[in-house]
């Protein structure tokens, strides 16, 4: 064992590569707002929305691949906002991110994945044109 590892001077140099990667401290704690969690590792690509997708080989499997959302979306992101040709990389069906892939199929019939927009203006609601089985109950207007 060295010297260094029994200090704990391998730990303190991961501390400064995170804040470093992370912006310094105000980076750091906006992201623990935000995501609840600091990484620091390698830049794989970007999306066309603005999503980093990163990955660091020094976490377990099932951990080591990480999205950031685009600062665009605040608080209201989820995983309904990560395209489908990431999909498969951030859940290792593939180990080739989209821009290295030359197999990957892209016709002209294939769409874009659309957002998840439940619970917000732009969700779908559906009308019924037929009558409800029970009448609300409509208080008489006093006089």
């Amino acid at each position: 064992m060295s010297v260094g590892k029994f200090l704990a001077l391998d730990k303190l140099g991961n501390f400064f590569n995170i804040l470093r990667q992370n912006g310094g401290i105000r980076g750091v704690l906006f992201k623990l707002y935000r995501q609840d969690e600091v990484k620091d590792g390698v830049l794989i690509g970007e999306d066309k929305h603005g999503n980093k997708y990163f990955e660091n080989p020094r976490f377990f499997y099932g951990r080591n691949r990480w999205v950031e959302y685009n600062d665009n979306y605040h608080m209201s992101y989820d995983a309904s906002q990560v395209p489908s040709e990431w999909y498969g990389w951030l859940h290792y069906k593939t180990d080739l991110p989209p821009h290295q892939d030359p197999s990957r199929p892209k016709y002209k019939w294939m769409i874009d994945g659309n957002e998840n927009l439940s619970g917000t203006m732009g969700q779908y609601t559906p009308y019924t044109t037929t009558r409800p089985k029970v009448e609300p109950w409509v208080p008489k207007k006093a006089q």
